[in-house]
């Protein structure tokens, strides 16, 4: 058994010192083959290093929840301004058109809704399957800390093992329940375990103090996870903070398709993480592009 007492906290992140790529631009991923690359560069874009992935597999355990009536009328119309959909098999094939859906980062893992426990996942996807879709990821929920660690933890490895085989990367996602907190000793603690165990990128929260420590200390991209819907600027400063202090992208979902104006949203979403625009800047941008909208 660990020895907790002696766990002592870490303190030399070098924030300040970004990790070496060594000749492929996505961190941490110089040691993966062809397909693995080829698959990240999909998701990443080549000149800023980041992503902008547009979230909209909330309906695997929460229903059509609102933003998410009518994908085809709701989130088809977004997919040009974001570089990677985060979404589930069921909405790809009975919903998005082929010819114009980019990067495809699948959800492959679910079992209960809001009803049960959500920690009770079990793999939902064959990785078969994502490759006959043309994934260019999967994703995995991992409840770290939560009562099904250890059956999510070992979602997380099957898929993995799976995914080196087809060459298809797995996002794992950090699940916070409400009895965990979201500081910086939690979420270092969860991105760390899931690419120690064979994540090729995290999705995580962004916390106010020491987010820096999370990205630093974490071998593979993290994203940022958006969350529930906050005021514009209020969300578009997070994003900046969470970019400024390591994150190689944003995975929004409630903060872009419950807006008065999605598309004016993504696209300040975009000025931020593409172009390091300031949350005032963008904020302008999406209220020009709204026609004032103020939510």
């Amino acid at each position: 058994m660990a020895d907790l007492d002696g766990n002592i906290a870490a303190k030399a992140f070098h924030a300040d010192v970004p990790q070496e790529s060594h000749g492929f631009f996505v961190k941490g991923a110089s040691g993966l083959d062809f397909g693995m690359q080829h698959r990240l560069g999909r998701i990443f874009n080549k000149q800023s290093g980041r992503t902008v992935m547009l979230a909209f597999d909330h309906g695997y355990f929460q229903g059509p929840t609102s933003g998410l009536e009518r994908v085809d009328l709701n989130i088809v119309p977004l997919m040009p301004d974001a570089d990677a959909l985060m979404c589930t098999r069921g909405i790809i094939r009975s919903v998005l058109p082929p010819a114009d859906a980019g990067a495809l980062v699948v959800r492959a893992s679910g079992g209960a809704s809001i009803l049960k426990d959500l920690s009770d996942e079990r793999i939902a996807m064959d990785m078969a399957d994502a490759s006959r879709i043309d994934a260019s990821a999967v994703a995995v929920q991992v409840f770290i800390g939560g009562e099904q660690e250890t059956q999510s933890v070992h979602n997380l490895t099957r898929q993995v093992d799976a995914g080196l085989q087809y060459g298809i990367p797995v996002l794992g996602v950090t699940a916070v329940g409400k009895q965990l907190a979201r500081d910086a000793r939690y979420l270092g603690l969860a991105t760390r375990i899931i690419a120690e165990l064979g994540a090729q990128m995290v999705k995580t929260y962004y916390c106010e103090e020491d987010f820096s420590s999370v990205t630093a200390a974490c071998p593979v991209p993290v994203i940022m996870a958006g969350g529930k819907k906050l005021p514009v600027i209020d969300a578009l400063t997070m994003a900046r903070k969470a970019i400024d202090e390591g994150a190689a992208g944003v995975d929004m979902g409630r903060n872009i398709f419950q807006r008065k104006n999605p598309i004016a949203m993504i696209k300040a979403v975009r000025a931020v993480v593409h172009d390091d625009a300031t949350p005032e800047t963008a904020a302008e941008l999406y209220a020009d592009l709204s026609n004032g909208a103020d939510d």
